[in-house]
């Protein structure tokens, strides 16, 4: 609630960019304050989850797009996240689209996003992460993108993934973001088989995923699914932003006005899940299935997951939710836990996908 009233009456007369860099100033204010992950952190072991090779406090995290340049790592872990992907990096600077470039559609609690990879390049960051401390049991990922002047996409990501590989705990290809031209291009199968080829070499081992987009057509997702089997790719994130603009609450002149880019939040909920059960139905527990794309509950996390996700990330729910919002989604994990009589939160991974959806799923426990 005191969220929610500090958000209408101060961040909300800010520009969204603004108030944005606003919010990382005190993240890394909280980043410091001793004990914060011990009371914001997942503290129901049953929670757990172990995928990618790697155990995650929970299964809920923060999408790539919040901390560019991995300088928020500690605070955003403060907050109790069970992992943070940073990113988009580029191999090379950049100071992406001009502005205004973030805008709110605060009757949808949705964001429209165009901010092109506005990033500090491959360097900067690995060098921060070279710096980070370990040992919370935080996992923090990286998310490369290509560098929007660049002439051989492939050569690009090889050259942030070398860099960065070996400082993260999983790497995502980004082919899925609407707002670098040809970007999503590489999604076609052709030219992701090349792109995961010549990438996985340097990735020091990593686990690595591919990000897609919900505007893919049913077919290009099957497609997709296919290759990452075939490539014994470690699993998909479903799904990056639309360019759609359907359904929306908002005024259509606020929407025009808005302008391009990709739109996050429940908006795109129906679509993201539409593509989490049709990678499940086609992958199976074969490969890792990451649901993104509207996430704003407890409820909303239990439907991603019973659908067939073994974890979950959030951005525009977390920009609205504020900074207790990672707390709130535990908490209503684990009386989900309880009312679904469940021992861990992976035994829940694609039960309405095997008709095992108990009753009462869809009561809010929020």
């Amino acid at each position: 609630m005191l969220w929610r009233l500090v958000f209408r009456l101060v961040l909300t007369r800010l520009d969204a960019e603004r108030a944005h860099h606003v919010g990382a100033r005190m993240l890394r204010v909280a980043g410091h304050v001793p004990g914060l992950r011990r009371w914001l952190g997942p503290r129901d072991p049953r929670l757990r989850v172990t995928a990618l090779g790697l155990t995650f406090p929970s299964p809920v995290g923060l999408a790539a797009g919040f901390d560019k340049d991995a300088k928020l790592v500690r605070g955003l872990g403060a907050l109790g996240f069970g992992f943070v992907e940073v990113g988009t990096v580029t191999a090379d600077a950049q100071p992406g689209n001009p502005r205004p470039r973030l805008i709110r559609l605060p009757d949808d609690r949705a964001l429209v996003n165009r901010m092109g990879f506005n990033n500090g390049g491959a360097r900067a960051a690995a060098e921060r992460l070279r710096r980070r401390r370990t040992g919370d049991g935080l996992v923090v990922g990286v998310n490369l993108g290509k560098t929007k002047v660049a002439t051989d996409a492939v050569a690009d990501y090889v050259t942030s993934a070398s860099l960065l590989a070996p400082l993260a705990d999983y790497v995502v290809l980004n082919v899925s973001s609407p707002n670098t031209p040809g970007l999503r291009d590489l999604q076609a199968v052709d030219q992701l088989r090349e792109l995961v080829r010549a990438v996985r070499p340097v990735c020091a081992g990593r686990p690595l995923l591919v990000k897609i987009a919900p505007d893919l057509s049913d077919e290009d997702v099957d497609a997709v699914a296919d290759l990452a089997l075939a490539e014994a790719l470690d699993g998909l994130i479903a799904t990056n932003t639309t360019t759609a603009r359907r359904g929306l609450r908002s005024a259509p002149e606020r929407i025009e006005a808005a302008g391009a880019g990709g739109l996050s939040g429940p908006p795109v909920a129906e679509r993201s899940v539409e593509v989490l059960r049709r990678l499940r139905a086609r992958v199976g527990d074969r490969l890792v299935l990451v649901s993104a794309g509207g996430v704003e509950s407890a409820e909303d996390a239990w439907a991603r997951i019973e659908a067939g996700a073994t974890l979950v990330q959030a951005y525009t729910g977390f920009v609205y939710g504020g900074p207790l919002w990672a707390r709130s989604m535990h908490r209503g994990l684990s009386r989900r836990l309880d009312r679904a009589g469940l021992a861990r939160i992976d035994e829940a991974v694609g039960r309405a996908e095997a008709g095992e959806n108990p009753a009462n799923s869809g009561k809010n426990v929020d």
